[in-house]
């Protein structure tokens, strides 16, 4: 046993005596005992047999109840405590049932199990050691390494290079495919809000490398299990052909302030802009541009000019610039980018059905052409886009509060699938044109439901499979083929665009 575990076992040990039954006692006792003169009386033929260096604490190349594991009982995604004391300290799991125990000493809850349910072999979920209790020696055998990958898999970046441009399924346990990278996730209750962001990130490939190559030991929590759950989504190797993100969301709630929870349908908007400004955060990221993988990935910036409204301007008359006023004008960084939707038309067809209108993606970006002019309660504004970030994210505003009930505007956006021209929309063209000036939608984040009816909404998710070329439609566990075509029929909510490379 090496030191921190001796450590963490001692204060695991005094932390459970008082946890520990008086019939637990007793086993403990009576076996314990046993175990002492069984060992005395055969330490001869133990020493010959394995050698100086084995024994208690000591690595072993290969040991018994290796093949009492069951592989299919494990589940490593869900939060990392012990089912007794609920302390997430020293966790180990246990490889036959799969559940989780505090510490593996002479008094821990791990100890006991061993004795009562006769399972025997052991992963340390911090330091990915393997034991074998009670006698608590360390196995190292190459049969285990799957379990160790799935745990916590690691890729070269000959691997992560790689991971565009491969078509191949991969087999879970049970021999049912799937495609690593598109891969269900868990909904513990309403968290699809959560769930369609974080498909979202973990395909944009920047995003996606950083966290896959990088070691966060000096970062925060967040940090540390978003770049674990983004390994797991593209694992190869997984047991189980789906994911939870249990771990991530129960450090989201808590780095929230429960701002964001499981149990509550929550904005993904919200989501997504508090969770890049915290992950930029707690990856030592500044106001500078470029100071974290967030910034350097989504930061644009904008031209925003503003005047005051005449305050003698007839009421309902068209306003614009006067050029005869002060224009005030600020640059101001952006991850995102605002879209307004015209209201609904309120009447029906001749069947009495509601007439959902469409409009093109290019006419509600004329906001950003430096010539549209947005009015206020007190002033005027124009945008237009300076600097143009890599990936480019579309917020479409559906909702909006009515006497104190949310309305959404089911207008349908049209848009095209590749070569969206941005050239229209940034004040100096020729500049930005060195980088590109055309994106390609890379993920279309849909809402659908009533949000007036509690229970009633959901997301969605399209995102494409580059090797392939295929698109995906992602819900939670569900993941299906769609047409690329039928895409722009959902009510888009958010999109992200990838800028084509002008090599």
């Amino acid at each position: 046993m090496d030191a921190v575990d001796d450590t963490t076992d001692k204060r695991t040990n005094e932390g459970d005596e008082g946890s520990i039954s008086d019939a637990d006692e007793a086993v403990h006792s009576v076996r314990y005992k046993r175990k002492k003169v069984n060992e005395a009386s055969t330490s001869g033929s133990v020493a010959a047999g394995a050698g100086a260096g084995a024994g208690a604490g000591a690595g072993r190349t290969s040991g018994l109840y290796l093949d009492t594991i069951q592989r299919f009982m494990l589940d490593f995604d869900f939060e990392k405590v012990c089912s007794v004391s609920l302390s997430n300290l020293n966790v180990y799991a246990c490889l036959v049932c799969g559940k989780y125990f505090q510490g593996r000493g002479p008094t821990s809850h791990a100890y006991f199990h061993s004795l009562h349910e006769n399972h025997h072999v052991y992963i340390n979920l911090n330091t990915l050691k393997v034991y074998v209790l009670p006698d608590s020696y360390e196995v190292t055998d190459s049969s285990l390494d799957d379990i160790k990958y799935v745990l916590d898999p690691r890729f070269t970046p000959a691997q992560v290079e790689a991971l565009d441009k491969n078509s191949r399924q991969s087999f879970d346990l049970n021999r049912k495919p799937y495609l690593p990278g598109f891969i269900g996730l868990n909904n513990v209750k309403a968290n699809d809000y959560v769930n369609v962001v974080i498909q979202v990130l973990v395909h944009i490939p920047p995003v996606r490398n950083f966290f896959m190559l990088q070691t966060f030991d000096d970062k925060s929590e967040l940090v540390k299990r978003f770049g674990t759950l983004v390994r797991k989504i593209w694992n190869p190797a997984a047991f189980k052909g789906q994911v939870s993100p249990h771990e991530l969301l129960q450090e989201i709630s808590n780095a929230s302030n429960r701002q964001f929870k499981l149990t509550k349908q929550g904005d993904p908007l919200a989501f997504l802009s508090w969770f890049l400004n915290t992950l930029h955060r707690d990856l030592g990221g500044s106001k500078k541009k470029n100071s974290s993988i967030i910034y350097s990935t989504f930061q644009g910036e904008l031209s925003i000019e503003s005047q005051s409204i005449d305050t003698n301007t007839p009421k309902g008359s068209v306003v614009s610039f006067d050029p005869n006023n002060a224009v005030t004008k600020i640059k101001s960084p952006f991850l995102f980018l605002a879209l307004e939707l015209p209201p609904a038309p309120l009447f029906h067809d001749e069947q009495e059905r509601n007439i959902i209108p469409q409009i093109p993606l290019t006419a509600i970006l004329s906001k950003y052409d430096g010539k549209t002019t947005q009015e206020t309660a007190s002033e005027l504004k124009r945008f237009h886009i300076i600097r143009l970030p890599n990936y480019i994210i579309f917020h479409i505003k559906r909702f909006s509060k009515n006497n104190f009930v949310e309305e959404k505007n089911p207008t349908i956006v049209t848009f095209p699938i590749k070569n969206l021209s941005m050239a229209e929309y940034v004040s100096d063209p020729e500049k930005e044109n060195a980088l590109g000036l055309h994106y390609d939608l890379l993920a279309n984040v849909t809402h659908e439901g009533d949000p007036a009816t509690p229970g009633s909404t959901s997301y969605k998710v399209h995102l494409q499979h580059r090797a392939k070329e295929q698109w995906y439609q992602i819900q939670d566990l569900f993941v299906e083929e769609i047409n690329a075509q039928m895409i722009f029929l959902s009510e888009s909510y958010i999109q992200v665009w990838e800028r084509k490379s002008k090599a």
